[in-house]
């Protein structure tokens, strides 16, 4: 997140579900085929606590476009993720610029989630081999380990899924010395559009640098029947809805 059973190797678990099928399962309850949310991100230091809102568009894993509503200062700043390449545009400069695979894990807009994070570029199901660790009355515990040359930084993620709604309830990252560098809880979970969703996540770091630091995001507003228009997911768009 082993104990490698044979029903393991043939793709099942002794617990009867294998853990590719309860992550599709996890994944289907937090994405739908087109979903709209408007969020509210508080990041907290022993120096400062920082308030930004922003509206986000997504269709499946594939397709992500973000808008800064506030503050002021940074309103306009539009993300664009597609076909695994990411873009921003600085309203200020008036430029968009790219963003390189090197920099997907660096904070995101002085954060605790990273750029990976906020697009969901790294894939569960393409970049890790899962393993069903413990099913019991009340949740699943899996270990996700990358595979051979995908690109992602963790050495290890294990994860709690609840059993019944197939809810995320905390993920741990390990880097790839086996040291726990940042947890993530999902709160709040309520029913939309045939969603089981937590309306809240929190990073906690636990890296000496940033241990005590705490990200929320409250989700305000969650649509899994919005009407996207098909050309938000465009680098045009990155400038034109900026305004």
């Amino acid at each position: 997140m082993r104990i490698i059973t044979l029903l393991a190797l043939m793709g099942l678990t002794a617990w009867g579900m294998d853990a590719a099928t309860i992550i599709e399962k996890m994944q289907a309850n937090l994405e739908g085929v087109d979903t709209y949310q408007r969020i509210t991100m508080t990041t907290q230091t022993d120096r400062s606590e920082r308030t930004m809102k922003m509206e986000s568009y997504a269709q499946g894993n594939d397709k992500s476009f973000i808008r800064i509503t506030y503050p002021k200062k940074d309103q306009g700043i539009t993300f664009l993720k597609r076909e695994g390449q990411m873009w921003q545009y600085i309203p200020k400069i008036e430029k968009i610029i790219k963003i390189p695979a090197s920099m997907m894990m660096q904070s995101w807009m002085g954060s605790d989630f990273s750029n990976d994070d906020m697009v969901r570029e790294s894939s569960m199901m393409d970049d890790y081999d899962a393993t069903l660790l413990e099913s019991n009355a009340t949740h699943y515990t899996l270990q996700l380990i990358p595979k051979e040359d995908a690109p992602v930084v963790w050495g290890k993620i294990v994860l709690s899924v609840e059993n019944k709604t197939f809810v995320p309830m905390h993920e741990a990252f390990y880097d790839e010395d086996g040291v726990l560098e940042r947890v993530l809880q999902f709160e709040g979970v309520k029913l939309i559009d045939g969603h089981h969703f937590p309306h809240r996540m929190i990073m906690l770091p636990q890296s000496d640098d940033k241990k005590g630091n705490i990200t929320t995001i409250e989700f305000e507003h969650v649509d899994f029947n919005p009407k996207i228009d098909p050309t938000m997911f465009t680098q045009n768009a990155l400038k034109r809805l900026s305004r």
